[in-house]
């Protein structure tokens, strides 16, 4: 069987190359899928024009079909975004509504595409919401098709108010590092047996 893809789409609101919290956390979540010879690529959706919609493809320019034929490439995908004023950042909501298309678009077997798929998801940031955002995040992708291992998600919010970011760290915590250990752990167990058993046919 070959090696497990993972794809995360970084949410941040900050175009490369500026720093990022946002890809610090895909960074250490990749490395920990890694330790299960997992291969990950980014894409950083804000370097993107991903045009507003609910469509698979916008036109006049929309990239957003170039960021799904990724995901389709990939086993497991993992949503990192910061939080701000409590939510997910809108890049990240915007990344749900365009998901919304690929119920449409389904497989040989009546499946939309995303069935069989792993979803996981990180937050940062300096402010609580993140396990709102989580259940946020879960809720979409589970209605997408994504199936969601136990203990998907990985988080770090730093004290309120106090200036600093995730970015800023010299060492990861132990309880987010372990954390995003059992993120990888548990993903790559869920992404394996749904390469060996996929879900049934949907009813035409």
């Amino acid at each position: 069987m070959t090696a497990l893809h993972a794809v995360a789409l970084n949410c941040t609101l900050k175009p490369s190359p500026a720093e990022s919290s946002t890809d610090k956390m895909v960074a250490h979540v990749f490395d920990a899928l890694s330790k299960h010879d997992v291969s990950v690529e980014t894409v950083r959706v804000v370097d993107f024009d991903v045009k507003p919609g609910v469509e698979a493809d916008m036109g006049d320019g929309d990239q957003w079909p170039e960021i799904v034929e990724r995901i389709v490439s990939a086993d497991i995908l993992l949503v990192a975004t910061p939080t701000w004023v409590g939510h997910m950042s809108s890049v990240a909501q915007r990344v749900l509504e365009r998901l919304d298309a690929e119920l449409s678009n389904t497989d040989d077997e009546n499946r939309p595409r995303m069935v069989g798929k792993v979803g996981i998801a990180a937050v940062v940031g300096n402010e609580d919401g993140a396990h709102k955002i989580v259940a946020d995040l879960f809720q979409s992708l589970n209605d997408i098709g994504f199936s969601i291992p136990a203990q998907g998600s990985t988080y770090w919010n730093g004290e309120a108010m106090s200036g600093t970011d995730f970015k800023d760290l010299d060492e990861i915590p132990e309880a987010v590092r372990s954390t995003t250990e059992s993120v990888a752990r548990n993903a790559v167990h869920l992404a394996t047996l749904l390469r060996q058993r996929q879900y049934a046919p949907y009813p035409e």
